[in-house]
Protein backbone atom coordinates (compact mmCIF):
# COMPACT_ATOMS: atom_id res chain seq x y z
CA UNK A 1 0.00 0.00 0.00
CA UNK A 2 1.31 3.61 -0.82
CA UNK A 3 1.68 6.00 1.08
CA UNK A 4 -1.25 8.08 -0.66
CA UNK A 5 -3.40 5.26 0.59
CA UNK A 6 -2.28 5.80 4.17
CA UNK A 7 -5.30 7.25 6.22
CA UNK A 8 -3.91 10.98 7.11
CA UNK A 9 -3.89 10.55 10.41
CA UNK A 10 -2.15 7.19 10.54
CA UNK A 11 0.45 8.44 8.11
CA UNK A 12 1.10 11.60 10.77
CA UNK A 13 1.46 9.05 13.57
CA UNK A 14 4.06 6.92 10.94
CA UNK A 15 6.43 10.21 10.43
CA UNK A 16 6.28 11.35 14.06
CA UNK A 17 9.56 11.49 15.43
CA UNK A 18 10.23 8.44 18.21
CA UNK A 19 10.20 10.43 21.04
CA UNK A 20 6.90 12.04 19.78
CA UNK A 21 5.57 8.60 18.64
CA UNK A 22 6.51 7.50 22.43
CA UNK A 23 4.17 10.23 23.63
CA UNK A 24 1.56 9.51 22.23
CA UNK A 25 1.54 5.62 22.49
CA UNK A 26 1.95 6.02 26.26
CA UNK A 27 -1.00 8.42 26.63
CA UNK A 28 -2.73 4.95 24.77
CA UNK A 29 -1.27 2.43 27.00
CA UNK A 30 0.90 3.20 30.43
CA UNK A 31 2.96 -0.07 29.53
CA UNK A 32 6.57 1.10 27.61
CA UNK A 33 7.48 -2.34 26.71
CA UNK A 34 4.08 -2.07 24.54
CA UNK A 35 4.86 1.20 23.40
CA UNK A 36 8.63 0.43 22.43
CA UNK A 37 7.30 -3.01 20.23
CA UNK A 38 4.45 -0.74 18.53
CA UNK A 39 7.50 1.93 17.96
CA UNK A 40 9.55 -0.84 16.38
CA UNK A 41 7.59 -2.25 13.44
CA UNK A 42 6.38 0.64 12.15
CA UNK A 43 5.38 2.58 9.64
CA UNK A 44 2.08 0.92 9.21
CA UNK A 45 0.22 0.49 6.20
CA UNK A 46 -3.62 0.43 7.58
CA UNK A 47 -5.11 1.03 10.91
CA UNK A 48 -5.98 -2.53 11.18
CA UNK A 49 -1.88 -3.09 10.99
CA UNK A 50 -1.52 -0.92 13.85
CA UNK A 51 -4.71 -3.13 15.71
CA UNK A 52 -3.18 -6.49 15.41
CA UNK A 53 0.74 -4.84 16.48
CA UNK A 54 -1.10 -3.47 19.39
CA UNK A 55 -2.74 -7.33 19.96
CA UNK A 56 0.52 -8.86 19.43
CA UNK A 57 1.98 -6.51 21.85
CA UNK A 58 -0.52 -7.15 24.38
CA UNK A 59 -0.12 -10.60 24.38
CA UNK A 60 3.22 -10.44 25.12
CA UNK A 61 3.37 -8.33 28.37
CA UNK A 62 4.62 -9.85 31.16
CA UNK A 63 3.10 -9.11 34.59
CA UNK A 64 5.18 -6.39 35.31
CA UNK A 65 4.06 -5.09 31.74
CA UNK A 66 0.90 -5.34 32.74
CA UNK A 67 1.14 -3.77 36.17
CA UNK A 68 3.01 -0.65 34.68
CA UNK A 69 -0.34 -0.10 32.26
CA UNK A 70 -2.45 -0.65 34.70
CA UNK A 71 -1.01 2.05 36.93
CA UNK A 72 -2.30 4.64 34.41
CA UNK A 73 -5.62 3.97 34.88
CA UNK A 74 -7.59 5.22 37.60
CA UNK A 75 -10.50 3.69 39.85
CA UNK A 76 -13.69 3.80 37.63
CA UNK A 77 -16.04 6.22 39.00
CA UNK A 78 -12.86 8.92 39.68
CA UNK A 79 -11.64 9.93 36.66
CA UNK A 80 -8.26 11.35 36.50
CA UNK A 81 -9.32 15.31 36.82
CA UNK A 82 -8.77 17.22 33.85
CA UNK A 83 -8.33 14.21 31.85
CA UNK A 84 -10.91 14.12 29.07
CA UNK A 85 -10.15 10.53 27.91
CA UNK A 86 -10.76 9.35 31.30
CA UNK A 87 -13.77 11.68 31.90
CA UNK A 88 -14.94 10.19 28.09
CA UNK A 89 -14.35 6.80 28.85
CA UNK A 90 -15.93 6.56 32.32
CA UNK A 91 -18.94 8.93 30.99
CA UNK A 92 -21.15 5.81 32.44
CA UNK A 93 -21.02 7.09 35.50
CA UNK A 94 -20.79 10.23 35.27
CA UNK A 95 -24.64 10.72 35.77
CA UNK A 96 -24.92 7.53 38.44
CA UNK A 97 -26.18 8.31 41.72
CA UNK A 98 -24.86 8.67 45.00
CA UNK A 99 -25.66 5.13 45.90
CA UNK A 100 -24.26 3.66 42.49
CA UNK A 101 -21.21 5.92 43.41
CA UNK A 102 -20.58 4.82 46.55
CA UNK A 103 -20.98 1.30 46.06
CA UNK A 104 -18.83 1.48 43.37
CA UNK A 105 -16.01 3.10 45.60
CA UNK A 106 -16.89 -0.16 48.12
CA UNK A 107 -16.12 -2.30 45.45
CA UNK A 108 -13.42 -0.88 43.93
CA UNK A 109 -11.17 -0.95 47.11
CA UNK A 110 -12.84 -4.69 47.83
CA UNK A 111 -11.04 -5.63 44.35
CA UNK A 112 -7.73 -4.11 44.50
CA UNK A 113 -7.14 -5.16 48.03
CA UNK A 114 -8.13 -8.66 46.49
CA UNK A 115 -6.31 -8.33 43.72
CA UNK A 116 -3.50 -5.74 44.21
CA UNK A 117 -4.18 -3.43 41.19
CA UNK A 118 -7.23 -1.17 39.87
CA UNK A 119 -10.53 -3.00 38.41
CA UNK A 120 -9.81 -2.73 34.67
CA UNK A 121 -12.51 -3.01 32.41
CA UNK A 122 -13.28 -1.16 28.58
CA UNK A 123 -15.59 0.97 30.24
CA UNK A 124 -16.30 3.12 26.78
CA UNK A 125 -20.18 2.41 26.17
CA UNK A 126 -21.12 0.92 29.31
CA UNK A 127 -23.66 2.41 32.22
CA UNK A 128 -22.44 2.29 36.09
CA UNK A 129 -24.87 -0.63 36.81
CA UNK A 130 -23.10 -2.79 33.93
CA UNK A 131 -19.41 -1.59 35.82
CA UNK A 132 -20.79 -2.32 38.76
CA UNK A 133 -22.13 -5.66 38.20
CA UNK A 134 -19.07 -6.47 36.09
CA UNK A 135 -16.71 -5.95 39.37
CA UNK A 136 -19.04 -7.84 41.24
CA UNK A 137 -18.89 -11.04 38.80
CA UNK A 138 -15.46 -11.10 38.78
CA UNK A 139 -14.20 -10.36 42.58
CA UNK A 140 -15.14 -14.13 42.63
CA UNK A 141 -12.03 -14.90 39.89
CA UNK A 142 -9.11 -16.78 40.70
CA UNK A 143 -6.03 -14.22 40.56
CA UNK A 144 -5.25 -15.71 36.75
CA UNK A 145 -8.50 -15.78 35.46
CA UNK A 146 -8.54 -12.35 36.40
CA UNK A 147 -5.48 -11.59 35.24
CA UNK A 148 -5.94 -12.40 31.40
CA UNK A 149 -9.65 -10.63 31.84
CA UNK A 150 -7.75 -7.79 32.53
CA UNK A 151 -5.04 -8.19 29.56
CA UNK A 152 -8.25 -8.59 27.10
CA UNK A 153 -9.62 -5.55 28.67
CA UNK A 154 -6.96 -3.56 28.01
CA UNK A 155 -6.59 -4.52 24.82
CA UNK A 156 -10.01 -2.97 23.95
CA UNK A 157 -8.99 0.05 25.58
CA UNK A 158 -5.57 0.33 23.44
CA UNK A 159 -7.54 -0.32 20.32
CA UNK A 160 -10.29 2.70 21.17
CA UNK A 161 -7.60 5.10 22.27
CA UNK A 162 -5.52 4.07 18.98
CA UNK A 163 -8.25 4.52 16.96
CA UNK A 164 -8.18 8.05 18.34
CA UNK A 165 -5.19 8.50 17.76
CA UNK A 166 -4.76 7.71 14.36
CA UNK A 167 -8.80 8.71 12.95
CA UNK A 168 -7.17 12.40 14.04
CA UNK A 169 -5.81 14.71 11.64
Amino acid sequence: MTSTSTPPGLARFNTLEEHAALTALHEACASTAWAKRLLATRPYATSEDLYAASDAAMAELTAADLDEAMAGHPPIGRPKPGDPTSAREQSGMAGASDALKAEMLELNLAYQERFGHVFLICATGRTGEQMRDAVRERIGNTPEREREIVRTELGKINRIRLARLVEED
